[in-house]
């Protein structure tokens, strides 16, 4: 195992590099650059922007030289923990992605808690009484929730919210409390308004998860060590945890690679529709921009979640399968 985490550390630095390289071509690649947006955004306010002025922000942030120059130039500051400066917002990108980030792991964690927390029971159950009148009630709303988009669930609780009890659930806070120093009343009201799309982005994946559990689960209770165990008396229940379910829940731990860039980049389309506080919104408004230092940054620490994050799934996955080996 040491070998393997030792030759996986040092395939990790490579695919880091290679994917910084790609993100920084990727967002070069579009016509035009961050200026162009400038000259339109300056533009459209009846504000005429003067070539000095352009030429002398191609220069400050090194626009004028080629491309691979900006990018070791981009890289260089990175590594340092400087993510470089947003044009469109005129302020530090380690600024925008910080006072973002709390906000976007607190939902996105809470709401992969509730996926889990709904989704380990309800699969056992589906499993052991499959074909019940409850696993069949369950398998229905399973399927609808499977087929119902994410964002569409919460136009429709948005839009039952204000017609019908008078509130607003977008954001995160009411408006008396958006720009307010912290204090008691303002997190009770972000705890007021936090279980809307902490359980809106949990369901996004809670049917899928059920379908997965429940069917790996019917799996594992087929087979010969399972009758085994149960003819020699081992109880029920100590049977049901110790091993199917132990090895049912496999696909569960093997995520753990998308959940840490999900922890910080958050669902994009929810964020947008709730008009959440989160990381998303921002990546797309960074694309649409072409502010390309933000978008780079939180593209590149996205991705070196994801391989981070596959690690650790490929680690927990040998703990928990005693078949599962590496070497």
């Amino acid at each position: 195992m040491l070998n393997f985490i030792i030759r996986r550390l040092g395939l990790m630095v490579v695919t880091i590099f290679l994917i910084s390289v790609l993100t920084f071509i990727i967002i070069q690649l579009p016509p035009g650059d961050i200026m162009t947006s400038l000259i339109q955004q300056l533009e459209a306010q009846g504000v005429e922007a003067s070539l000095e002025t352009i030429e002398s922000y191609r220069i400050r942030y090194g626009l004028d030289k080629p491309m691979y120059i900006q990018y070791f130039m981009w890289i260089g500051k990175f590594m340092k923990g400087d993510m470089g400066w947003s044009f469109m917002s005129n302020k530090p990108v380690n600024e925008i992605v910080w006072e973002r980030m709390g906000y976007t792991i607190a939902i996105s964690f809470l709401a992969m808690i509730f996926t889990w927390a709904v989704a380990l029971p309800i699969g056992i159950y589906s499993a052991v009484k499959r074909y019940t009148v409850g696993d069949y009630i369950l398998t229905f709303f399973g399927f609808i929730g499977i087929a119902t988009p994410a964002f569409m669930l919460a136009l429709v609780v948005m839009y039952f919210a204000f017609e019908y009890w008078g509130i607003s659930v977008g954001g995160l806070f009411s408006p008396e409390y958006a720009a307010a120093p912290w204090s008691w009343a303002k997190f009770m009201d972000l705890l007021k308004h936090a279980w809307i799309p902490v359980i809106i982005i949990g369901l996004n994946g809670t049917a899928g998860s059920i379908r997965v559990l429940r069917a790996n689960l019917i799996d594992e209770l087929e087979k010969p060590y399972v009758r085994t165990a149960r003819a020699k008396g081992v109880s029920p229940l100590k049977l049901l945890i110790k091993y199917p379910v132990r090895i049912a829940i496999n696909p569960f731990i093997s995520t753990v690679g998308w959940t840490l860039p999900y922890l910080f980049s958050g669902a994009v389309i929810i964020s947008i529709v709730l008009s959440l506080p989160m990381i998303g919104p921002t990546i797309l408004s960074s694309l649409v921009s072409q502010d390309m230092f933000i978008a780079a940054s939180i593209l590149l620490i996205t991705s070196a979640l994801t391989v981070v994050g596959t690690l650790i799934s490929d680690i927990l996955l040998a703990i928990s399968d005693p078949r599962i080996r590496y070497e």
